[in-house]
């Protein structure tokens, strides 16, 4: 254990040096045997080479494991028995697996990756938590990479389902960014999910981290969803990724008009799996897999049946709160003033309405008075 962190934590060693090094020496322990002339062989850098031969690290990599367990955490490494399988047969895969929570019950079911644009609009926030909501509350876990945006309502969305998510990390797993998600990641882990990243604990959110990060959602995933993003979107290198990886693709689709849905809407035409509601996405798993969360011989006018039934009213709604639940959009926000137009309400009431749907969490409020319906 201690040799695979220890090369980890080496300079310059990413997942495509370590697996030279693997392939060469056969170990992590092999390679603090090596010669500096069989290192110099596989064209590492000189500051990798100067740590390697001077086992920098070890004595590190102690202190790094103890640290790890005292935040309640474990650290996975490839030859261990415990390593996520389809993370393992990725090309390149980390060689340390930083985690934390209920990672194996995560694994061991079903993951989708679901990913997107950080600046979403409401219809993209509204899509990614009603799908990740109700995949997760069909045993599927979701793992995302705790952004803002898309990645967040992902996360959000599975909670809310009672189900398990995975929060991919840019940083070590003692770190948490963007800072305002501190509590999400308490709520993730509290419901059984799990944090995950390949850096060393202290490890900041350096740029160049967030690609790697990609490769660990997409590479632990059957298939990846991607709800928005923009021409230049992030998300786009994930897919990518996951198809490198030969996983499954699938895009929601958004307004043509929108530059948030160029990306998903170029995958659809790419050939990506057009998703409408989570049973787009189980379809497209193993066969064995569907057929254990899909009701026998599912077919697709029942899924377009399900689609075009009319929305369904929330319960026990007082007049004043139904009256405006109906004005309410869940793809656009509505600002205070067009509802008190719209509604007639007088004001003291029209607060009093929303209050009520707030307190029931059937609506959002969003920045600058505005409110919009959840799905």
């Amino acid at each position: 254990m201690k040799t695979w962190i220890s090369l980890n934590m080496t300079p310059q060693i990413g997942p495509r040096a370590a697996t030279k090094l693997l392939e060469k020496f056969g170990s992590a322990e092999n390679v603090f045997h090596a010669t500096r002339f069989e290192l110099e062989q596989l064209r590492l850098k000189p500051e990798s080479i100067e740590s390697i031969l001077r086992r920098e690290f070890h004595d590190k990599a102690e202190a790094e494991l103890e640290n790890v367990r005292t935040l309640g955490g474990d650290v996975l490494v490839l030859d261990d028995g415990g390593y996520p399988y389809l993370l393992r047969e990725i090309a390149d895969p980390p060689i340390t697996l930083y985690v934390k929570g209920d990672w194996s019950a995560c694994f061991d079911a079903p993951c989708i990756g679901v990913v997107g644009s950080r600046r979403c609009s409401t219809y993209g926030e509204n899509a990614s938590e009603m799908l990740s909501r109700d995949l997760a509350s069909n045993g599927i876990t979701i793992v995302s990479g705790l952004a803002r945006g898309i990645d967040t309502a992902a996360h959000r969305g599975a909670i809310s389902g009672r189900g398990r998510t995975v929060a991919v990390l840019g940083t070590g797993i003692d770190q948490v960014y963007p800072k305002e998600n501190v509590r999400l990641v308490d709520e993730i882990l509290a419901n059984g999910g799990a944090v995950v990243s390949q850096f060393p604990l202290g490890t900041p959110p350096l740029k160049d981290n967030f690609p790697y990060r990609n490769r660990i959602i997409s590479g632990l995933s059957l298939g990846v969803l991607i709800v928005e993003a923009s021409e230049r979107s992030g998300s786009l290198i994930t897919a990518r990724l996951a198809m490198e990886q030969d996983r499954e693709v699938l895009a929601v689709p958004g307004n043509i008009t929108s530059k948030n849905s160029f990306g998903t809407n170029y995958l659809i035409k790419s050939g990506a799996k057009l998703v409408q509601q989570w049973q787009d996405v189980v379809t497209e798993l193993p066969s064995e897999i569907s057929a254990a969360i899909l009701p026998p011989k599912i077919a697709d006018r029942d899924i377009e049946k399900e689609s075009s039934t009319s929305e369904a009213v929330p319960l026990n709604l007082k007049e004043n709160e139904r009256k405006i639940w109906h004005l309410l959009s869940p793809d656009q926000p509505t600002h205070i003033d067009a509802l008190l137009e719209e509604s007639g309400l007088a004001f003291g009431d029209l607060n009093t309405a929303l209050l009520g749907l707030e307190g029931r969490e059937i609506i959002r409020t969003l920045p600058g008075n505005n409110y919009a319906r959840k799905i």
